[in-house]
C-alpha cells in the first residue's frame, strides 16, 4: 500500500500573548494547543507532533497526555511526538504511553525518539549529561526491541535488566510508528539504519540541500545491508498569512524574540532581520503566502526525496488567532498546491 506525500503540522507549546500581550498561562496554552490539532484534523494535515520540553517558554512536557486529549476529538489525523527526549526518559514507559495513545486513537499514535536540543531534562530526571551518547545509545536498543511486540530479554548499563519480559499494552496491529530524529549527526543517520527505521531531520536554519550527505549516508548504509530505505521527512519551521508581506511582518517579532532568547543560552549573536529575510527566502523558514510556502515545500521535498515535510509552525509568544489562521491556511491551501506542484514525481511511501 502507497499514500502520497504526508504534510504535518508541530509545536513545542510556545507561551503564547493573550490579546492583552501578556504570556497566557502554560495550561491555557495547553487548551490551544488541543483546539490548535483538532483544527488540523478538521482541515485535512495528515499529522500533528508536540514535541517535549522541560523549561518556562514551552508548555507541554508530556505530549503523550496532550495528544490523547486530542485523540478523543479527531478521527483521522496522525498523532505523534515531534520529539520525545529518549535519553532521560525510561523506554518501557514511553513504549507503553505510546501504544496506550495508539489504542485510544485507533492506531494513530507514532513517536519521534531523539536527544532533544535543550538539557533541562537530564538533571531534572537525575541523568549525567556525561553519559548522553551511552543514554540514547542503549535506551533505543531496549526500544527497538520493545517494538517487536515480543517477550524481550535485554540487558545494559542504564536501567534494570530484563528477562522475557512482556510489556504492556501491546501494539494491536503492525507496530509503533517510530521516527528517529536527527539534527545533523551522521552517527545517528546510521543508527537509525541499524534498527531499519525512517529518518527525521530536524533543519532550523540555513539551505536545507545541506543535509543533501546525510540522505545519501543513509540510502548507502541501507545499501550495504540489503534492504530498501526506510522514509524520510523533515522538521523546519514556519508560518503561513494571506501574503509573503503579512507573514513574514507578523512572524518577525516573535520570531526574533524567540530565537534570541535561546540563542542567549548558547552565544549566538541577535538575530538581524536581514538574517530572517534570508532564511524565509533561501534557507529553512517557511514563511509566505500558501503559494509561495506550497512552492518552498516542493523544492526541499524533491532536493532530499522527502515522504513527509512537517512545519513547525509555533514562535515564541505568537497569538493563538494568528496560529489558527495559520493552521486552516496550511490544511486548505497550502496542502493541496503542493500535491499539485509535485503531481506524479512525488515519491510515495509505505504505509
Amino acid at each position: 500500500m502507497t499514500q502520497q506525500i504526508e504534510l504535518g503540522l508541530d509545536t513545542f507549546g510556545d507561551i503564547q500573548a493573550g490579546p492583552d500581550g501578556q504570556a497566557l498561562s502554560q495550561a491555557q496554552v495547553i487548551r490551544h494547543v488541543i483546539e490548535e490539532g483538532v483544527l488540523a484534523d478538521a482541515v485535512g494535515v495528515d499529522a500533528f507532533g508536540l514535541g517535549e520540553h522541560h523549561r518556562a517558554d514551552f508548555a507541554i512536557s508530556t505530549p503523550d497526555v496532550v495528544l490523547a486529549a486530542i485523540a478523543a476529538r479527531t478521527k483521522r489525523i496522525w498523532l505523534g511526538s515531534a520529539v520525545t527526549v529518549l535519553s532521560s526518559d525510561d523506554p518501557v514507559r514511553v513504549f507503553q504511553r505510546f501504544s496506550t495513545l495508539n489504542a485510544a486513537s485507533n492506531g494513530r499514535a507514532e513517536v519521534t525518539l531523539g536527544r532533544g536540543s535543550f538539557i533541562e531534562s537530564f538533571p531534572l530526571f537525575g541523568y549525567e549529561l556525561s553519559d548522553y551518547e551511552k543514554l540514547f545509545e542503549e535506551k533505543l536498543d531496549l526500544f527497538a526491541a520493545l517494538l517487536r511486540n515480543e517477550s524481550v530479554t535485554w540487558q545494559g548499563t542504564t536501567r534494570a535488566p530484563l528477562k522475557n519480559q512482556r510489556v504492556f499494552p501491546p501494539i494491536e496491529t503492525g507496530t509503533l510508528r517510530t521516527w528517529i530524529g536527527v539534527g545533523g549527526s551522521p552517527e545517528s543517520v546510521v543508527r537509525a539504519v541499524r534498527y531499519d527505521l525512517p529518518l527525521m531531520l530536524a533543519i532550523i536554519g540555513g539551505d536545507p540541500r545541506r543535509f543533501t550527505p546525510y540522505v545519501d549516508l543513509y540510502h548507502r548504509a541501507y545499501a550495504q545491508i540489503g534492504k530498501p530505505a526506510q522514509a524520510i521527512g523533515v522538521h523546519s519551521h514556519g508560518y503561513v498569512a494571506a501574503s509573503d508581506e503579512i507573514a513574514r511582518e507578523e512572524l518577525w517579532p516573535d520570531y526574533k524574540r524567540m530565537r534570541d532568547r535561546i540563542g542567549a543560552e548558547r552565544g549566538w549573536p541577535l538575530m538581524t532581520r536581514a538574517e530572517f529575510d534570508r532564511e524565509a527566502d533561501h534557507g529553512s523558514l517557511y514563511v509566505g503566502s500558501p503559494e509561495t510556502v506550497a512552492r518552498r515545500i516542493c523544492a526541499t521535498v524533491r532536493a532530499l526525496g522527502l515522504s513527509r515535510f512537517d512545519i513547525k509552525y509555533s514562535a515564541g509568544t505568537l497569538s493563538h488567532d494568528k496560529i489558527m489562521r495559520c493552521i486552516e491556511l496550511f490544511g486548505r491551501k497550502v496542502m493541496p498546491m503542493v500535491r499539485e506542484m509535485l503531481g506524479e514525481s512525488n515519491h510515495a511511501i509505505s504505509a
